[in-house]
């Protein structure tokens, strides 16, 4: 069996797959960046697991993940959401995403790139830990704090220090591969 830090159990498949060929692999498209800031949002309270089993879902009926349409979505068409059992149907959660897309779309402006906001705090270069097991891996960290709170001050929602750190794994601006993972191989 492969050695890999999560996704390994039966019925997982399709987690092992998200590991292998997603976490932690650096992103530098900002509609991918946008995408997973949505989703680590929704995923607050609950299983990430649940939110990959929604992705497509959330990928149809939230535009592609294009922050501009997002931004531009109506109340109505929010609440229209909120009863769509194929994604969360959390208010605060629904409305979050277009308020995000919103700052977003001001950051692109002001850096001119998510991107180039986001690969700031690491000087474009991943931060590599080296844990050993999972119970290492912290839950946030000062730079996920220090994101959280400037994202917050722009207006963003559920971008707290947590959702933060688990985004940051996400995307690739910190890679969390445990050093037994076969991710460390290549």
């Amino acid at each position: 069996m492969t050695s890999r830090c999560f996704g390994n159990g039966v019925g997982k498949e399709f987690y092992a797959d998200y590991h292998d060929n997603e976490w932690g692999v650096p992103i530098h498209c900002d509609f991918k960046l946008f995408e997973l800031l949505i989703l680590e949002g929704a995923q607050a309270g609950l299983s990430w697991e649940l939110i990959l089993k929604k992705r497509r879902a959330y990928r149809e009926l939230f535009l592609q993940f294009d922050p501009k349409k997002v931004a531009a979505m109506s109340d109505e068409k929010l609440d229209q959401l909120k009863e769509n059992s194929r994604i969360i149907r959390n208010r605060q959660k629904i409305y979050a995403a277009r308020q995000n897309a919103r700052v977003f779309l001001k950051i692109q402006q002001e850096f001119d790139s998510f991107d180039t906001y986001l690969w700031k705090y690491v000087e474009g270069r991943p931060l590599v830990n080296k844990w050993h097991t999972l119970s290492e891996v912290p839950c946030e960290t000062p730079m996920s704090r220090e994101i959280s709170k400037d994202l917050k001050n722009r207006g963003m929602a559920f971008v707290g220090p947590t959702i933060l750190y688990s985004y940051l794994q996400a995307v690739g601006v910190v890679d969390d591969h445990l050093v037994s993972c076969w991710k460390r191989e290549g």
